[in-house]
């Protein structure tokens, strides 16, 4: 039984990729984020066929730029009191932060930990400056930047 060929990357700038390969995740991201239903539903919206769709789907995926955000986990305690965890979810989404999980500890001793994961590629303010002005909320004990 012969090997399988280990596959092959490029990192290629899309303005000279083939329309169907941009098309293609079009399709993908309107079948994830729900706004086509089925496959048919997502390549009639971009304009592919579904051959087309189903040949490259595995294959072509769009590329995070790492250089202009990542995905950095906060780790928070904060008062058990009402409008805590909201105020610190504004924050976020004040700085332009896109929120991608976030974990709460039932509160213990009037306290609870929270664990924040965020994209950072769209913030209008260093990571540090998050850092500091999430520090300065009211109801905040302590909040870090874990991972990223």
């Amino acid at each position: 039984m012969a090997e399988r060929a280990k596959p092959k990357y490029y990192l290629v700038e899309a303005g000279v990729l083939p329309e169907v390969f941009i098309k293609v995740t079009q399709a993908r991201e309107l079948i994830e984020t729900g706004e086509a239903r089925t496959v048919a539903d997502a390549v009639e919206q971009v304009g592919i066929s579904r051959s087309a769709f189903y040949k490259y789907k595995d294959s072509v995926l769009p590329f995070r730029d790492m250089r202009h955000g990542s995905i950095i986990t906060f780790h928070a305690l904060l008062k058990d009191k009402k409008g805590v965890l909201s105020s610190l979810l504004s924050m976020f989404a004040d700085t332009g932060a896109n929120i991608l999980t976030i974990n709460q500890s039932i509160p213990t001793n009037g306290a609870a930990l929270v664990t924040i994961s965020a994209t950072t590629e769209n913030m209008t303010i260093g990571t540090d400056e998050l850092i500091g002005a999430v520090r300065d909320l009211p109801g905040v004990i302590r909040f870090d930047a874990l991972a990223g």
